[in-house]
């Protein structure tokens, strides 16, 4: 993005139709669709955004440094950056003609019969190859050429179905379904492995035979087909198995597995912070499929937290190993097993033989390296390595150092000449960087206030295409710039947020583009932007029948200069003369952006619901979730709660300013992060007269030590840090009604946090509402109607009452 200053004074900033794209030349007649509309956010579960991923060049071995070496630029500094993409506009400007529209309903968005406003668009495309892709289209998987849209299937379902059926094992309806969809490929797509009442098969297309590799029929975990199809990988009973597809032969890799010793599976505190909520696998087999690297994790030292089920008439309980804030970790390290069998060789990683460590990446270099990236426990480093997995012996090939955190990066984007990039936020922006393959810098390829999320690839000509935020904080667009060096240049248009898909030489990309008034569409794109045809117009007609007032984006600044962005959405027949109850809806966790120019379907439309009955919603994230680099996010660090609050405060004391918002009517709500910010917001600030929590956190000393470590470092490091973070503490400081809904099997935020806090309330004889979802875990499913049910009445009685009443308290 390009920076810009800070305005003296806050200005509303509604968006406006972005400009119309240059005139494209399509090889058919599909015209250029007119500008869209773009999401606005939601409360992000693991990070549904992109967050910016950290890198670094070459350093010394790490040492610790004391908190007192954390330098972030100043407000003013921080003022001349990116702001949001739209003109200023009068507050009480109308809204559009809303002639022959009515209201939005509840049922319009939860009943039987809802409406679809994400509507219908192209989603889940496979590149093939430079002029084709796969396709999901009325059940079956089809081959589809980019540039005329004719399809045709992927392979005979009908013979892979004969085959089935004539080996005996399936009935028809489940071979019709196998058929159909198979579960994994090799990556030439000449074989395809399924699984059926626990025994596993594979299906090579060339001969169209079906073979059955296992006979027992036993459970099996994170099952894995090799990248050429000669091997299956998989765990059982905490051990690492092989199975052989030419010879339907199967071999036990490991030995040693045990409920607290486990291998090529990962823990709890693993998969929910490090790889991914609910991707549990710990082992990744090498392109030539000759080995399979995998994580040993002894959880012998972390203590175990009983989770009781309780709607039964005798409870049941689940135990999980979860380590808290300061608990041992899992002590992890990185073994290598050959395919065939026999003895695994450990990853000597000499450096760090003596240190609390965490691998967070795992993956092969085209060239049969083993590449493993390392941090220490609170994260203030991270070492990317390769290894040989022949005898284990490991070098350094990048170290990045932080102030403050380094975030878990990507793995490296190889190239031809064994070279790759690297993204690291080092300067505190995520940026691109080229390396040699011995881990020396060639040079950085792009730089400035504003971050690279994601790189794509190279094409011939030596072009590297990436996606950035260089425009707008509020949007990601599609860029390109030299391997050589050279300008960056923008691919997509302004005015949306775009999230791009590029064919394997970057000859083509899918643009999945939205903004805050406008559906998601989808086109085809040629490398340098040009428009081939349109995909997807999605043109949602429901929408233009409903009556609602285009969202805002406004501008203002923190109390120290720092610029911030708000989203507004008020009533369709706002009065500037009125005073109107304010719900801010909040996440605030470090590099969790949700404030964005994309379009936001039925979240979005919920906040149009309640504004119509006279509320205005307000959406803005605090500066460590602003996109605006890790420089801004790095200043919640060691305090969690205070700057993010601060910032809060901010936006809502703007909004007061202007007049129209009822300072006495300010309720505020978040689920998960957002929950602890929505009780830290009622315990420490006395601007809130309602709030509404979802599965907080309400002392960090609960929380698991990898999410926590990060950004507080352990207890014994910031007493005085988790201290005044903590709502618990705070409790006696209660100002305004706080509803906590909390579900009673939550395995991520325990339900911990609500039974200290409740405590502490009861003893300062504080008045609260609780809500408990026995059924649930962090996300409240099975109650979310009740919850929705019960968050509207509070809303209903304590913010839409008269204004003379709140006026005369």
């Amino acid at each position: 993005m390009s920076p810009t200053s800070a305005p003296t004074t806050p200005a509303t900033l509604p968006l406006q139709p972005p400009p119309q794209p240059p005139a494209a030349q399509p090889p058919t007649a599909a015209p250029e669709a007119q500008p869209v509309g773009v999401q606005p956010p939601g409360v992000p579960a693991t990070a549904s955004q992109p967050a910016a991923a950290p890198v670094s060049q070459p350093l010394a071995a790490p040492t610790s440094a004391p908190a007192a070496a954390l330098t972030v630029p100043s407000p003013a500094q921080l003022a001349a950056t990116q702001t949001a993409p739209a003109s200023s506009q009068a507050e009480s400007a109308p809204a559009s003609s809303q002639a022959a529209k009515r209201r939005l309903t509840l049922d319009d968005l939860y009943g039987s019969q809802p409406i679809d406003f994400d509507g219908e668009y192209a989603r889940g495309m496979r590149w093939l190859d430079e002029q084709h892709f796969l396709h999901q289209r009325e059940g079956r998987l089809m081959r589809v050429d980019a540039l005329t849209d004719a399809a045709q299937p992927a392979y005979d379902d009908e013979r892979l179905k004969a085959a089935l059926l004539a080996s005996g094992y399936f009935d028809e309806m489940t071979a019709e379904r196998i058929a159909r969809q198979p579960a994994q490929w090799t990556n030439d797509r000449s074989a395809a492995l399924f699984q059926h009442q626990d025994r596993l098969y594979i299906y090579r297309f060339a001969d169209g035979r079906l073979t059955r590799l296992t006979q027992e029929a036993r459970p099996r975990r994170e099952v894995v087909l090799g990248p050429g199809g000669r091997f299956v990988v998989f765990v059982r009973d905490h051990n690492l198995y092989s199975i052989d597809t030419q010879r339907s032969v199967q071999r036990q890799l490991t030995r040693d597995g045990s409920p607290t010793l486990l291998n090529g599976i990962l823990d709890w505190v693993y998969q929910e912070e490090v790889y991914g909520r609910g991707d549990w696998r710990g082992f990744w087999i090498s392109p030539d499929e000759q080995f399979v690297a995998y994580l040993q994790l002894d959880e012998s030292r972390v203590p175990q937290f009983p989770i009781v089920h309780q709607v039964t008439t005798q409870p049941s309980q689940e135990t999980t190993y979860y380590p808290k804030a300061g608990d041992p970790n899992p002590v992890v390290r990185l073994g290598v097993a050959p395919t065939t069998g026999g003895r695994t060789v450990w990853v000597d990683l000499p450096k760090h033989a003596d240190t609390d460590i965490l691998i967070v990446r795992v993956s092969w270099s085209p060239d049969g390296k083993l590449i493993c990236s390392v941090q220490d426990r609170e994260q203030r480093w991270l070492d990317l390595n390769e290894a040989d997995p022949k005898t284990g012996r490991a070098r350094t090939l990048v170290t990045e150092r932080s102030p403050a955190w380094v975030e878990n990066l990507p793995h490296p984007h190889w190239l031809p000449d064994g070279s790759f990039l690297w993204r690291s936020a080092r300067d505190g922006w995520q940026h691109l960087y080229h390396y040699a393959r011995d881990g020396r810098l060639i040079r950085r390829l792009t730089g400035g206030d504003w971050e690279v999320r994601a790189v794509h690839g190279v094409d011939a000509a030596g072009l590297v295409y990436f996606d950035g935020t260089r425009d707008s904080v509020l949007e990601r667009h599609a860029y390109r710039t030299p391997l050589r060096g050279g300008p960056v240049e923008r691919l997509t248009e302004p005015g949306y947020t775009h999230r791009a898909s590029f064919s394997p030489m970057c000859t083509y990309f899918f643009d999945t583009f939205s903004n805050i008034t406008t559906p998601t569409k989808v086109h085809l794109r040629r490398g340098d932007g040009t428009l081939v045809r349109v995909v997807s117009d999605n043109a949602l007609a429901e929408l233009e029948q409903i009556e609602y007032r285009p969202p805002e984006f406004v501008r203002f600044a923190a109390r120290d200069g720092f610029p911030l962005t708000g989203l507004l959405i008020r009533p369709v027949d706002f009065d500037p003369q009125r005073r109107y109850p304010v719900w801010c809806s909040v996440y605030g966790g470090p590099g969790s952006q949700t404030v964005w120019n994309r379009w936001g379907g039925q979240s979005q439309m919920y906040y149009h619901w309640l504004a119509q009955d006279g509320v205005i919603v307000w959406l803005a994230d605090p500066r460590s979730a602003s996109g605006r680099g890790a420089v801004a996010s790095w200043q919640a660090y060691r305090r969690l709660g205070r700057t993010e609050l601060a910032d809060i405060e901010d936006g809502v004391r703007w909004l007061i300013e202007r007049g129209w918002a009822d300072p006495q009517r300010i309720g505020i709500t978040g689920h998960s992060y957002g929950g602890y910010m929505t009780c830290y917001a009622l315990t420490h600030s006395t601007l809130f007269s309602l709030g509404v929590a979802g599965a907080p956190v309400t002392d960090w000393r609960h929380y698991d030590t990898i999410y926590t470590e990060r950004y507080m470092r352990t207890p014994v490091n910031n007493p005085r840090g988790y201290e005044t973070s903590s709502v618990v503490a705070a409790a006696k400081d209660l100002h305004g009604r706080l509803l906590i809904a909390h579900g009673l099997i939550d395995d991520n935020v325990h339900f911990t946090n609500t039974a200290q806090l409740v405590n502490e309330l009861e003893k300062h004889n504080k008045l609260f509402d609780l809500m408990l979802y026995p059924r649930d875990r962090h996300g409240i499913g099975a109650g979310g109607e009740h919850l929705r049910a019960l968050t509207l009445e509070q809303v209903r009685e304590r913010l839409l009452r008269p204004e003379s009443q709140s006026a005369s308290e």
